[in-house]
């Protein structure tokens, strides 16, 4: 990835040293996920359907938000 973006690894473990001063600690919150992410790699045809299944009754009962709302929590919490 880094490569893909034209930036050195040294440069890139320089940036977060930097960051990790001007924030006074790492530039992101470190912890520990409730649950782990789904590996839909491993999942069967019925796992992902389930899954899918799961997506859109949360759609269907207005559990989602805009992708503006997303991205203006996005550019506010890192300063954008």
């Amino acid at each position: 990835m880094l490569t893909a973006l034209g930036i050195p690894a040294s440069n890139a473990i320089n940036m977060f040293y930097k960051q990790i001063i001007l924030q006074r600690g790492f530039p992101f919150e470190v912890k520990m996920p409730s649950a782990r992410p789904v590996d839909i790699s491993a999942l069967s045809e019925a796992q992902m359907n389930a899954e899918l299944e799961k997506g859109y009754a949360d759609m269907q009962s207005g559990h989602t938000r805009s992708a503006k709302s997303v991205f203006t929590d996005i550019r506010k919490d890192y300063n954008l």
